[in-house]
């Protein structure tokens, strides 16, 4: 089974169970992906649905960041628990030691010494931690690594 036949699945479930959250967040996932396929004229495949995850989980932190400044936590709640609704439907996540790893050898890969060469060895990492870690730590610690 892919993974939008999951997803389909798991909205028919939820449906059935009455799941309202769920619902709705299933049902807004459906539908970004159903027009990103349009937008690409074709079908997606399980890691293209894999970024389209990704996007709506970013948009769930910066909405979360953004309901707790303002101080509306009730909101932030509700933007979490659809974030975590989402994250079922990435790849098993990697620790941060497995991230500090993988950016060491992208680092030796690339011989990035400095900051400028972040892009190179961004562009290295990318393909093997797509889905898998957040991308502002992967980031930080390349940044870290490279001496901001």
């Amino acid at each position: 089974m892919n993974l939008k036949e999951k997803i389909q699945n798991d909205f028919e479930r939820a449906f059935k169970g009455k799941e309202e959250i769920k619902i709705s967040v299933l049902k807004l996932l459906r539908s970004e992906i159903h027009n990103t396929e349009i937008a690409r004229r074709k079908e997606l495949n399980d890691e293209e649905i894999i970024d389209v995850v990704s996007r709506e989980i970013k948009k769930r932190k910066d909405a979360i960041e953004l309901y707790e400044r303002g101080g509306r936590p009730e909101l932030a709640e509700k933007e979490g628990a659809e974030m975590k609704i989402l994250t079922t439907y990435l790849p098993e996540q990697i620790s941060e030691e497995q991230v500090l790893d993988l950016v060491k050898k992208a680092i030796e890969q690339v011989g990035a010494t400095n900051i400028r060469e972040m892009g190179k060895v961004m562009a290295v990492l990318m393909p093997q931690i797509k889905g898998r870690a957040d991308n502002s730590l992967v980031s930080n610690i390349v940044k870290e690594m490279l001496g901001s």
